[in-house]
């Protein structure tokens, strides 16, 4: 979690002040995609942070609008650039499209496990993509990353060839780049549509996180999952974001409270975002659907094909692309 740089103060924001007994309170807006409730952790990653702000008593209250009640996922990122959303959880892959350095975190592979994604956290690649947040107005209150794997409806996918021929969805341009090398054909979609996507023969497989594994449900579509396991190739980065301009609006008690909380949500994900990754296979199981690793060996087949593909695109074509993968190839 990374905000003491924004105590400096420059630009208007859609902040909603409410009367209250004792004078105006202001209330902020986070959204997102995810089923609210105990069924997804990312939920309760940000309501945890609202509970927080509420016991501190600094005149500032959150408001959560999950499941898309507020905005849709991919319209979340224009909406607090633009002063319009407060906060949200966002996987930030979602806004490779606008900037394409984003890629990098959705890309196959360059996440080894948990522990080495907090270290990516305080590393200069990160750096530079929170520098590119901040250029456009959003900042990072909480760093969070998730793990995911494969389902499918037709077959367990393992090795590279398991997926050839499959419609698939991969949540970014970097994985869809290694999947289409392997002889996939691409869907693109948030992770809240997969479902039916699957459930209509639109897709037949698809890579997301454990927790959306998990919260919409997609056992009931599977025959096959891939869990993370020890080799997993799929890592996301999706954090806690705010809209630059609501920050800064901010008086210095309402900063440091919100920094506090969004310290202790992020201290508090990072431990249960491990636990998800059983929970899920338990889940799968459960519900009678197969449940797979891949080997080390696989997991080098698909990284062989990321190297010509998801790796060599980003570094050639992307600004600042191999600096950027060196700078995060460089942490241990």
């Amino acid at each position: 979690m990374r905000i003491r740089s924004y105590l400096v103060a420059s630009l208007g924001v859609a902040l909603l002040l409410v009367s209250g007994g004792l004078g105006a309170q202001t209330v902020l807006r986070a959204s997102h995609q995810w089923p609210g409730g105990i069924a997804d952790l990312r939920d309760e990653f940000i309501q945890m942070i609202a509970r927080d702000i509420a016991e501190a008593d600094v005149g500032l209250e959150i408001r959560v609008y999950p499941g898309e009640a507020l905005y849709k996922a991919r319209d979340q990122w224009p909406a607090m650039v633009r002063g319009r959303l407060d906060i949200t959880v966002l996987p930030l892959d979602y806004m490779s499209g606008r900037h394409p350095q984003f890629s990098a975190t959705l890309m196959p592979g360059l996440v080894k496990d948990h522990d080495h994604a907090r270290r990516l956290n305080d590393s200069p690649f990160m750096a530079e993509i929170k520098r590119i947040m901040d250029e456009v107005g959003v900042i990072v209150l909480a760093d969070a990353w998730v793990s995911g794997g494969f389902a499918s409806s037709e077959n367990c996918i393992l090795a590279p060839e398991d997926i050839a021929g499959q419609v698939t969805r991969a949540a970014g341009p970097a994985f869809e780049r290694m999947l289409a090398g392997a002889g996939a054909s691409i869907a693109s979609m948030p992770s809240s549509e997969i479902y039916t996507a699957m459930q209509t023969g639109v897709l037949d497989a698809a890579n997301t996180s454990s927790a959306s594994f998990m919260s919409f449900r997609l056992h009931e579509q599977a025959v096959c999952y891939t869990g993370p396991g020890d080799s997993a190739l799929w890592f996301m980065y999706e954090p806690i974001l705010m809209s630059k301009r609501s920050w800064e609006r901010l008086d210095a008690a309402q900063q440091a409270a919100l920094g506090a909380a969004a310290e202790r949500a992020e201290a508090y994900f990072a431990a249960e975002v491990r636990k998800q990754d059983l929970e899920a296979e338990e889940m799968f199981e459960a519900e009678g659907v197969e449940v797979v690793h891949m080997s080390p060996e696989q997991t080098a087949a698909w990284l062989e094909i990321a190297e010509r593909t998801s790796y060599s695109f980003f570094a050639e074509e992307v600004e600042g692309g191999q600096a950027l993968l060196d700078s995060a190839l460089a942490v241990d």
